[in-house]
């Protein structure tokens, strides 16, 4: 055998994993393998492997015996619409796709490239964990890693792609980046498995129910995005690359090929229903005020409350936090907090302008919020606010009621411009319940109790619980009508796309976790 055919065999080893029958008992569960999962996820020829020949380097337990090219994960980098991404795939046919040393300072290695050359990195992940027969050199492999994932916050989008198992330490590596996707049926994260579960606490749990996608999407919040295979999956991530830029230093993408439907211009005076008590899907407003067809929404099944996701405006990026009236009339609550902060922190992080649209009737209370650390959780969103430098626009359609009147993207918490709808109702609380304590002996002394009162709630509502007060005071930069909504963004976006803010300076801040 010449030189270039020994070359050529080794290549031939190296794409054939852990061999044709592992292969074929991936498909069979429903799974494409790590190298088909990187021509889905990048353009047609793009990806340029490195280390394709890396092996092990141990010995112990019969390993010295089990080499295979590559080391049970595939690195390098490719394009995604043209733009330069660095990514792994994790080999699920190689040792069950376990992390050896070998196999860390490959990931570790396209870690550090795209950190230096700022651009995002993918994971595909689809491991048993770690190589056990290597011991704690695997684990210092994740640790590895884990420094990596921190290092990199918020200086280059960070993606992981849960697309088998990942248990034990290996979760920890996707939940310190930005998004996790997940999918239905073949995935799974957790720290102890079923197993461990049944001898420590005796609940009998499949791992489905345990750290499945829906579990995580629905839940716990671990997982963003959720999809019903591999390919669908991976097209999810190709769209979501496109709403970022390629790092911190840069601005996001912006597009000239948009469409937007003049006929949403006279829907959106509709939306909200005559009663203000009534519910409506935010979801309807968010789309009569974007482009046609464009809204990524993030962490759709989680904290239904609050609407978080990408959009875009003019053909430009936009972050969108929004009150969900149709859930929970949409309050704030514990985990609506957690879930608008973290989308908040993302977007500044990488210059991506915030639309806030309000409707918020107060923070959830109850027992079960105060004794969970709801004043600590409440607090991650204004301090994710209050932090940000990008711009900033709040847009108020019905309720801003008491503390999270400010939290919401309020003028005083930095807000670059705040609207509202003439149907605004910006007070400490509603008129209900501020008549019955502004007049209590009032309303106590009068003949009949129920007309009194709702005098005075009328009164009240006059007074308060409309846009005026708030414009005369500054708090609102204008009250405009729901038609109008479009123009003012686009216009208040592009007066802004050079704003320059800085933090005082710091090591870091101590965000209430």
């Amino acid at each position: 055998m010449n030189k270039n055919d020994e070359l050529l065999n080794k290549r031939a080893q190296a794409k054939l994993g852990g061999g044709q029958v592992r292969i074929d008992k991936q498909h069979q569960q429903g799974k494409l393998t790590a190298r088909e999962r990187i021509e889905v996820l990048l353009d047609e020829n793009s990806f340029q492997e490195i280390g394709a020949l890396v092996s092990h380097r141990s010995k112990d337990f019969g390993l010295d015996k089990q080499q295979y090219p590559g080391d049970g994960v595939i690195t390098g980098y490719g394009t995604i619409h043209g733009r330069t991404v660095y990514v792994f795939s994790q080999d699920f046919t190689v040792l069950g796709g376990s992390l050896s040393e070998s196999h860390a300072l490959k990931i570790c290695k396209v870690m550090d490239m795209a950190m230096t050359n700022g651009a995002p990195v993918i994971g595909l992940n689809d491991s048993g964990g770690a190589r056990i027969q290597e011991g704690v050199v695997s684990l210092a492999g994740y640790a590895d890693i884990f420094y990596r994932n921190t290092r990199a916050s918020g200086v280059i989008p960070q993606i992981s792609v849960v697309m088998g198992p990942c248990a034990g330490g290996a979760v920890y590596s996707p939940a310190l980046t930005d998004f996790i996707f997940m999918v239905e049926d073949t995935s799974y994260m957790f720290v102890t498995g079923p197993n461990v579960v049944k001898t420590v606490t005796h609940e009998e749990v499949s791992s489905e129910d345990l750290g499945g996608a829906r579990t995580h999407a629905e839940k716990s919040g671990v997982n963003h995005f959720t999809a019903p295979n591999d390919v669908a999956c991976l097209k999810q991530v190709r769209e979501l690359i496109t709403f970022m830029p390629q790092n911190y230093a840069e601005k996001p993408p912006k597009i000239t090929d948009f469409q937007f439907s003049d006929k949403k211009l006279d829907y959106i005076n509709s939306i909200l229903p005559s009663n203000s008590n009534l519910p409506y899907d935010i979801r309807k407003v968010i789309d009569c005020v974007i482009d046609d067809d464009t809204f990524r929404e993030v962490h759709a099944d989680f904290a239904k409350n609050i609407v978080v996701g990408f959009a875009r405006l003019d053909g430009r990026t936009i972050g969108i936090v929004a009150n969900q009236p149709a859930s929970m009339a949409g309050v704030l609550d514990i985990d609506s907090s957690r879930k608008g902060a973290r989308f908040v922190r993302f977007c500044d992080s990488f210059n991506i302008p915030l639309l806030v649209v309000e409707d918020v009737p107060g923070f959830l209370p109850g027992t079960d919020q105060e004794w969970r650390g709801i004043i600590t959780h409440g607090a991650k969103l204004l301090y994710a606010f209050s932090e940000a430098t990008v711009p900033r626009i709040t847009v108020i359609t019905r309720k801003a009621y008491g503390g999270a009147f400010d939290v919401m993207n309020s003028k005083n918490i930095g807000a670059d411009l705040n609207f509202a709808w003439p149907t605004a109702e910006i007070a400490v609380m509603g008129a209900k319940g501020a008549a019955e304590i502004i007049f209590k002996r009032e309303i106590s002394e009068a003949v009949d109790q129920e007309a009194k009162w709702k005098e005075k709630e009328a009164e009240y509502a006059e007074l308060f619980s409309n846009p005026y007060r708030a414009a005369e005071r500054g708090f609102v930069d204008e009250v405009i009508l729901p038609s109008e909504t479009r123009q003012k963004l686009i216009h208040g976006f592009k007066m802004l796309e050079n704003k320059s803010q800085q933090l005082p300076s710091k090591k870091h801040g101590n965000i209430p976790l």
